[in-house]
């Protein structure tokens, strides 16, 4: 099929904007077409388009633009923990994998002895890529100094220049019981554990690529423990894994063993407490969130929660962020 879409300057563009229903200031819509792009910025005018391409009435540039510099900001806190728990997982992963199986044992598939042939080998063609970029003084030193008998480092060297997408291969890969021993040190089964990896994963990248996250559905939904195995996530609040409330989630869980000392979730706080409503049910928050055990210890209160209690049957989990989805604060 032909593209039939043409070039257009950015002028163009902003004027086929504006004529599409797009309140805005022109000369300061052309400015920040050319800082951003049109097609970077149209997933955030997305929810206001009509089926025939044309805006809702009332949606202003404005509105986009605050929805875009959200989510720039909200990409930098998911990403913070992510790190925190990537790195948590490649230390407890590799630590585990040389004690079991040496400090070269990767360099085997029978150390990795989940990962059938041909994935090994392209996570060996992976791992050695990584190593081979890095510049860290420490692998240039090991190169230089153990090059002669050694291509590649030991776990406690090489976990420090992969990516993500390494790593979640190795635990893939990872013999049953190391598997199930680093998923009970979360308090969760090994499929789980593996499911949140790559959820997270896919997250990590979004991320880094600066792609939309707020309020993307899903693609690889986390699988949610059943109600028998841990019914916190099911009562007083049903985490639902389709929208970011449940990676959210699934973060604040996490900290609690990697970071119990963080203040990760009042940073997050402080982001969406300015949101609408509609903003964070985009997200996945609804009505009762605060109520959740993963997230109630640390919702903000306020002097006025004491009489909220019974709000909605939320028995005064309301915070500031609550009340937007209860309608306690209008």
């Amino acid at each position: 099929m032909e593209f039939p879409k043409p070039f257009l300057t950015y002028d163009e563009q902003a004027d086929l904007l504006i004529s599409r229903g797009m309140v805005a200031d022109r000369d300061a819509l052309v400015e920040h077409l050319q800082d951003v792009g049109y097609y970077r910025l149209s997933g955030y005018w997305r929810i206001f388009r009509n089926d025939d391409d044309t805006l809702r009435e009332g949606t202003t540039f404005e509105r986009v633009w605050d929805l875009y510099v959200f989510d720039r900001q909200f990409r930098l806190v998911v990403l913070d923990a992510i790190e925190r728990v990537e790195i948590y997982f490649r230390t407890q992963l590799s630590h585990m994998l040389a004690r079991d199986t040496g400090a070269f044992g990767y360099l085997e598939n029978s150390g990795l002895p989940r990962l059938g042939a041909r994935r090994y080998e392209q996570f060996m063609s992976r791992a050695e890529n990584a190593f081979s970029r890095s510049r860290e003084p420490f692998a240039v030193h090991f190169r230089e100094k153990y090059g002669d008998r050694h291509s590649m480092p030991p776990y406690w060297m090489f976990v420090n220049v992969i990516d993500f997408g390494i790593m979640l291969s190795m635990y893939k890969g990872a013999s049953v019981d190391i598997r199930n021993e680093l998923a009970a040190k979360v308090g969760v089964s090994a499929r789980v554990l593996e499911s949140w990896l790559v959820s997270l994963n896919t997250t990590r990248n979004i991320c880094a690529h600066h792609g939309r996250l707020w309020n993307r559905i899903a693609g690889t939904r986390p699988t949610i423990p059943n109600e028998r195995s841990d019914p916190r996530w099911h009562d007083p609040y049903e985490v639902e894994g389709r929208r970011v409330f449940a990676t959210l989630t699934i973060l604040s869980y996490l900290l609690s063993y990697v970071a119990p000392n963080t203040s990760w979730r009042e940073r997050l706080f402080a982001l969406l407490d300015s949101r609408s409503e509609y903003d964070l049910k985009q997200m996945g928050f609804s009505e009762g969130w605060q109520c959740c055990p993963f997230w109630e210890p640390w919702v903000p209160k306020s002097e006025s929660d004491a009489d909220s209690e019974g709000l909605a049957g939320n028995g005064g989990c309301l915070g500031p962020i609550g009340r937007f989805l209860t309608g306690a604060g209008e």
